[in-house]
């Protein structure tokens, strides 16, 4: 008889209420993320879900409750986690090329005052080489598609090998091409690091993450990707979920507290 290996927990969070400036963001969270868990974060602009993400990277220090790290030498944590931002956190402008982009994923190893070495430009260019970037390591970061950039920063996420990958709206990056490979290439790394994807495109993620976590100051998690009323009645209002098929379409679940709405359900042509 074979025994079946369950996955082991990589963090957790316990009653962790956080905030900035004592106004109190998100309230009692508890989460737990295991090995090759795919957790998709749902919720509304301003309900925590962002504050939760710099609660897991060590950026932001609960004001109650605890964080813990079940990994080996968890001080380093920063090894172990790869972390790609939203679009809007990073200047185009500045003069800074691919390769420079990409190898910076190992300063958490290397440190503040030394320089990288061979080594590490050779770990860089084998991670730009399986994201099909290699050949624009010279490139400005500010000269690359929406696809390309995506790629630029899920290789410097991914250098130093983590085992969790934070993703806060990654889909800010992409056009509409590149949009389906890019949650491949996840649904790939899957099988190798746990990942947590914060996304307004309920629709995309469902098809994708295992579980969803809805942020509204407290986290509701559900044990399924499945897109369920109780999912929705979670989720602040409005929902906005586009529907796949012959003629997509965007649906906005009925609701009593939007004056926008007027409490009706709507549909719309997808432009």
């Amino acid at each position: 008889m074979v025994a079946i290996m369950e996955n082991k927990k990589i963090l957790e969070l316990q009653g962790v209420t956080a905030g900035y400036n004592g106004q109190i963001v998100l309230e009692e969270v508890n989460l737990s993320v295991y090995e090759k868990d795919f957790i998709g974060i749902i919720g509304a602009n301003g309900s925590g879900k962002t504050t939760l993400l710099k609660v897991i990277l060590g950026l932001l220090p609960p004001i109650r409750g605890k964080i813990h790290f079940y990994i080996d030498n968890a001080r380093q944590i920063k090894k172990h986690i790869g972390y790609i931002p939203q679009a809007t956190m990073f200047d185009k402008k500045f003069p800074i090329t691919v390769e420079s982009v990409a190898i910076s994923g190992l300063a958490a190893s290397v440190g503040l005052f030394h320089r990288f070495s061979r080594k590490h430009r050779a770990r860089a260019h084998d991670i730009m080489e399986q994201m099909g970037i290699l050949h624009l390591k010279n490139r400005a970061i500010g000269e690359l598609s929406g696809g390309q950039m995506q790629r630029v920063f899920l290789a410097r996420a991914l250098i130093s090998s983590p085992k969790l990958l934070v993703l806060d709206e990654p889909n800010t990056f992409v056009d509409k091409n590149f949009e389906k490979s890019f949650y491949e290439i996840l649904k790939e790394l899957n099988k190798e690091m746990a990942i947590i994807l914060v996304s307004h495109d309920l629709g995309m993620i469902s098809s994708y993450v295992k579980t969803i976590a809805c942020v509204c100051r407290y986290l509701h998690y559900h044990d399924s990707s499945e897109i369920t009323p109780e999912v929705l009645g979670s989720y602040s209002c409005p929902i906005d979920l586009i529907a796949h098929g012959e003629m997509p379409h965007r649906v906005l679940k009925d609701h009593h507290n939007c004056q926008g709405c007027a409490g009706k359900l709507k549909t719309s042509g997808e432009k």
